[in-house]
């Protein structure tokens, strides 16, 4: 298991952009999830303590003894992500998306392999927490001081955060607290919050699919400033439309595995093919139409 969740590499002066300077390289990553069975010394401190100080085989005698189920979320996944890409992530669900988002920010450790960043990756998701009992003006100052931005920053930027969002659209929402918000209220505003700042990595885990059409169109601009400004995107989605609306390359993850690698298009066919074969009685017909074409002949 490695020691460290990321490895940031020493920020540089900046090449030109017409060389590609690697952001994010996967190296062979693992990621598993331990889940606790129903064997003996489940949740003891003495279970707990082998499993820490007895080494990987302490370990794994330890889970085995309490019954801990593996469960390998992510398999053997490389890749190298470079400045001023936009990368989608696509995959049917359970298929590893979200989990590896989280292993590239530093939030969950690999069982195998390595993750280097250059810069700092910043996670953004639906479930980004903000203080529900905090009003929005609030969550904007706090979220951009918790981001790096000055206090003089965010002050600057308040009013972009908040007209970008659209909170206030329909009345003053953003004095009252986040509780009173609507799922998509909340999610719009913690993109907005996100994309006030110029990020080195920014990661994006399915906050587009909420919000209207006309909220979609202007993030997916601010995704394209983003790159402009030579940082790298990573966006999960489950719509294709918005991965091709704002991804140059999108990786394919199904079952934990890196399937596929490539242009958008070239792989959201493929995987539009995976997800929605052929069905029978179609595959009949087209079977059938060269019979039937000769013998009209």
């Amino acid at each position: 298991m490695t020691e460290t969740l990321t490895e940031t590499a020493p920020r540089t002066e900046r090449p030109p952009r017409d060389e590609r300077v690697p952001t994010v390289v996967v190296d062979g990553v693992d990621i598993v999830y331990r889940v606790n069975g129903t064997g003996a010394g489940r949740g003891s401190a003495t279970a707990a303590l082998s499993r820490i100080l007895g080494g990987r085989k302490g370990r794994a005698k330890a889970e085995r003894r309490s019954g801990v189920r593996k469960v390998h979320a992510v398999r053997n996944v490389s890749f190298t992500a470079y400045r001023g890409e936009a990368i989608g992530l696509i995959g049917t669900n359970g298929s590893g998306k979200s989990t590896l988002l989280k292993a590239v920010a530093g939030l969950l450790p690999t069982e195998n392999g390595r993750i280097y960043t250059d810069g700092q990756p910043s996670l953004l998701g639906v479930n980004a927490a903000l203080m529900n009992d905090l009003t929005g003006e609030r969550n904007v100052k706090l979220g951009g001081l918790a981001m790096g931005m000055s206090r003089e920053q965010v002050r600057d930027r308040y009013d972009g955060i908040v007209e970008f969002s659209g909170i206030n659209e329909k009345g003053d929402f953003i004095t009252l607290p986040m509780r009173t918000y609507s799922s998509g209220m909340s999610a719009r505003l913690r993109f907005s919050i996100a994309a006030a700042k110029d990020h080195d990595v920014l990661l994006i885990d399915e906050a587009l699919a909420t919000g209207d059409a006309a909220f979609r169109k202007r993030s997916e601009q601010r995704i394209k400033e983003l790159r402009e400004r030579a940082g790298t995107v990573f966006l999960v989605s489950h719509s294709n439309k918005s991965i091709r609306d704002t991804c140059d390359r999108v990786l394919w993850l199904e079952r934990g595995e890196l399937r596929m690698d490539g242009p958008t298009e070239e792989v959201l066919k493929e995987y539009e093919a995976f997800t929605n074969p052929p069905k029978a009685t179609e595959t009949a017909k087209t079977a059938k139409a060269p019979k039937q074409a000769k013998t009209a002949q």
